[in-house]
């Protein structure tokens, strides 16, 4: 929901560090941010929640820079971009995984499969209509990730936030699994408006 904005705010701040990494590639960030991922899975499996907090912003810090220093340095690619979203969702797919398995119980495990499937269906929300907006060059000067994403109530500040949360206050994750599932939903929905309304006009 605030992903555009924020991602201006975000390029701002880490523009200076990102200037002076002309000689790394985007493409070994992703891949250091997932490896910073899996070790947050890691802890949280072990039940090391400020571990796993720290390792998760740092996962997200990461995964901000590979794309600014792409920018900036004329480094975009197709591929990079494709490596991005996938180890990003390996870690989105993994963390709550972990932090089930790690103290389960069947209420968990069902919130789990609860939120799991608003994941699948919201990556086939976005994912197909971003296809059908690049087959119409549907880009505009604000779009800075490689495909268009059409915003809603859910986006990737949100989850970076909701996956925080997640970690802080892990004795509440079946309420909060479902809670961020039933947002997730509801984005899904607002996608779908949006698309009934503007797809074939």
């Amino acid at each position: 929901m605030f992903d555009s904005s924020l991602r201006r705010f975000k390029d701002r701040v880490g523009a200076p560090l990102a200037k002076r990494m002309s000689r790394v590639s985007p493409i070994h960030i992703s891949i250091l941010a997932l490896v910073v991922g899996l070790l947050a899975t890691c802890a949280a499996l072990k039940q090391q929640y400020t571990w796993a907090f720290a390792l998760w912003i740092l996962n997200r810090t990461l995964d901000g820079l590979d794309g600014l220093i792409a920018r900036l340095h004329d480094g975009q690619s197709d591929f990079g971009g494709y490596v991005d979203i996938l180890t990003d969702y390996i870690v989105y797919a993994s963390l709550p995984i972990a932090l089930t398995v790690g103290s389960p119980s069947s209420e968990r495990y069902l919130a789990l499969a609860l939120m799991l499937a608003s994941f699948y269906v919201n990556t086939a929300s976005w994912m197909y209509l971003a296809a059908i907006l690049e087959k119409r060059s549907a880009h505009n000067p604000d779009t800075q990730t490689t495909i268009v994403m059409p915003a809603g109530i859910i986006g990737g500040f949100e989850t970076i936030i909701a996956y925080g949360i997640f970690l802080l206050f892990p004795t509440h994750i079946t309420t909060l699994f479902s809670i961020f599932a039933i947002l997730v939903f509801i984005t899904i929905i607002q996608r779908l408006i949006w698309a009934r309304k503007n797809v074939d006009r």
